[in-house]
């Protein structure tokens, strides 16, 4: 089971239909989360929303509890809580990507995606992560072409993985199989 938290945002729903192509979905509001189907789901997704990590401490505390023992995923806002909580920055960004569609690339960190390969993604953030970053464990596993911010991480030890786009948008193409390689690792 995947259980997903809403940030109150828009998009929810779309990662909701994402990802119930897989397996069954849980979606609670960020005010109204359920522990015991929380404690049961093999995969946390933490939605994007408004706002910035330090907006939403119960999401932390969720993320503190289940690292390591439950594969988390997190999406834009979901993604930037991730790292929040890995001690990286996140800052405001010189342009706001709204409704934007960029080309990444695969870093040589992914264990999972092809080095090298493109995607193009559809991006909706004004926040980014601050670098240098220095982790151990997560690996800055996609870039963007044009501006080299992070799109994407892999912590495969601890089963943690993030993206600054919205797979679930149009404007990603073979975001179904960006999700669908994440889920099966």
């Amino acid at each position: 089971m995947i259980y997903i938290i809403d940030h109150q945002d828009s998009f929810t729903w779309n990662v909701v239909h994402q990802f119930s192509e897989f397996d069954n979905v849980i979606c609670n509001n960020y005010f109204e989360i359920n522990y015991e189907k929380l404690s049961k789901a093999d995969t946390i997704v933490l939605s994007p929303g408004p706002g910035s990590p330090k907006d939403y401490p119960m999401t932390s505390k969720i993320y503190k509890r289940f690292k390591g023992k439950k594969k988390i995923i997190g999406i834009c806002l979901g993604f930037q809580q991730i790292l929040y909580n890995e001690f990286g920055k996140i800052v405001q960004q010189k342009n706001i990507y709204h409704g934007y569609q960029s080309k990444i690339k695969v870093t040589k960190d992914s264990k999972i995606f092809t080095k090298g390969k493109i995607f193009k993604v559809g991006r909706y953030h004004s926040l980014k992560l601050q670098e240098p970053f220095n982790s151990q464990n997560i690996k800055i596993s996609m870039r963007c072409i044009e501006t080299k911010i992070p799109m994407a991480i892999e912590n495969i030890r601890e089963d943690i993985f993030g993206f600054q786009f919205h797979p679930e948008s149009f404007l990603t193409e073979n975001g179904k199989i960006i999700i669908k390689k994440i889920l099966s690792s």
